[in-house]
């Protein structure tokens, strides 16, 4: 198979970009799409990123996790480079782990359109308590609507290892 040629390539701002501008703000629109060019098949892309960073919207306070993205694509994938700089954008971000996964989720889902995508994130314990929200998404009328409905349910049955804390 072929590489990619310069004109899939074309409209992407960051990766390759010497001079990175590191947002201190929630920032959506760094996210940049890309052609998939295997949209014939279902497969999974996942991401890990262990040094998610968000404030507490009431005290201040810095929340630590690792959030974990997965996804089926459909015609576009997310620039991994993009995603980093969107993710870094929560630090200074005040909202609670649970809205922090969601928006992540409904930014992808605005961005990408994927066949299915999930979001897991695991927060290391403040006063004592873990906070652990996932949501996820199957495209409406299909059978991955029906798969994410399949995974919510029997999200967390078998419990993994959880080693970032």
């Amino acid at each position: 198979m072929a590489g990619r040629d310069e004109d899939t390539l074309q409209d992407l701002s960051l990766l390759g970009n010497q001079h990175t501008k590191y947002l201190d703000q929630y920032s959506p629109d760094v996210l940049e799409p890309i052609d998939n060019l295997h949209s014939n098949r279902d497969y999974f892309v996942k991401f890990n990123c262990p040094e998610f960073t968000s404030l507490c919207p009431k005290t201040g306070q810095p929340d630590f996790a690792t959030i974990y993205i997965s996804y089926i694509p459909d015609k576009k994938i997310v620039e991994s480079k993009s995603l980093k700089l969107y993710l870094f954008s929560f630090r200074n971000h005040g909202d609670f782990h649970e809205d922090c996964v969601n928006t992540i989720m409904d930014d992808l889902i605005k961005l990408l359109d994927p066949r299915y995508v999930e979001v897991w994130g695991k927060f290391t314990p403040r006063g004592g308590l873990s906070i652990d929200p996932y949501c996820n998404y199957g495209k409406p009328g299909t059978k991955y609507e029906q798969m994410a409905e399949h995974r919510l349910i029997n999200h967390d049955m078998y419990p993994e290892k959880v080693d970032n804390r």
